[in-house]
């Protein structure tokens, strides 16, 4: 069990988040942790590890190495999981939002579910998960607000003068969208003539995800650094300011 619990620190994953992962709590899953042998454990419980470890049996552990990529795939497969467990608590109580905010994730969450039960060919379920994706991204991009303002005054249901965020980037934006709109609509741009422009756009989000996966695996990399010299297991509330500043040096040693 000893493995277990080196790898689980070199990999930097919390006992709250594998806890969520497997479905159990925090104390069972210290529990668990200080039993001799994983052949102790409630054998779904092994196997939802061994899947989120890619493994296939207690004695492999010692033969895995911790590489960024590594790191990044146990990262995605706990996330994923995590969001399972999440979303059965989703909405679970709306006490916490005001009458309003109520209303609009009431008709936000019935017009979904009315669409999907309607969807035979999956192109709503597509959608939504598109529309899931945008959500993420919207704290992120300013832009993809003033797509949602300039939708709803095209859809009749704002005022074309009304601006609720930034008025002169929303102006601009808007008037930038609306031209590229009608010449889409008026069938000025055949995909001939804008091949090169889409291949520009492929090469651009490429090298975004390229630069991110880069950056994520140096990230990885230097969080399992710090915490090893620092001699913690993870990054909690008391010591994730010490953490930081260790990454951060971490990171300096390179320039």
């Amino acid at each position: 069990m000893k493995n277990i619990n080196n790898l689980l620190a070199e990999l930097g994953i919390s006992k709250v988040r594998l806890a969520k992962y497997l479905g159990v709590s925090r104390q069972m899953l210290y529990n668990y942790l200080a039993m001799d042998s994983l052949s102790l454990w409630p054998k779904e419980k092994v196997v939802k590890l061994f899947t989120l470890l890619n493994i296939d049996s207690e004695e492999m552990i010692e033969k895995i190495n911790v590489t960024g990529d590594y790191i990044i795939e146990v990262e995605t497969r706990l996330n994923e999981g995590v969001k399972d467990s999440s979303n059965r608590e989703v909405l679970a109580d709306l006490k916490c939002f005001n009458k309003k905010e109520q209303e609009i994730l009431a008709d936000i969450i019935n017009l979904l579910k009315e669409k999907l039960i309607d969807d035979k060919t999956k192109e709503t379920y597509n959608t939504y998960v598109y529309l899931y994706h945008y959500l993420q991204s919207m704290e992120t991009t300013d832009e993809l607000k003033y797509i949602l303002a300039y939708m709803s005054k095209s859809m009749g249901f704002t005022e074309p003068m009304e601006f609720v965020f930034d008025k002169d980037k929303q102006f601009i934006f808007e008037s930038i969208l609306f031209s590229a709109m009608t010449l889409y609509h008026n069938g000025g741009a055949s995909k001939n003539r804008i091949a090169e422009t889409h291949k520009r756009f492929v090469q651009d989000i490429e090298l975004k995800n390229e630069e991110k996966l880069s950056r994520t695996q140096e990230l990885n990399t230097a969080k399992v650094q710090a915490l090893r010299e620092l001699g913690y297991n993870e990054i909690n509330e008391n010591n994730a300011k010490e953490v930081l500043e260790k990454i951060a040096e971490i990171q300096s040693r390179k320039v």
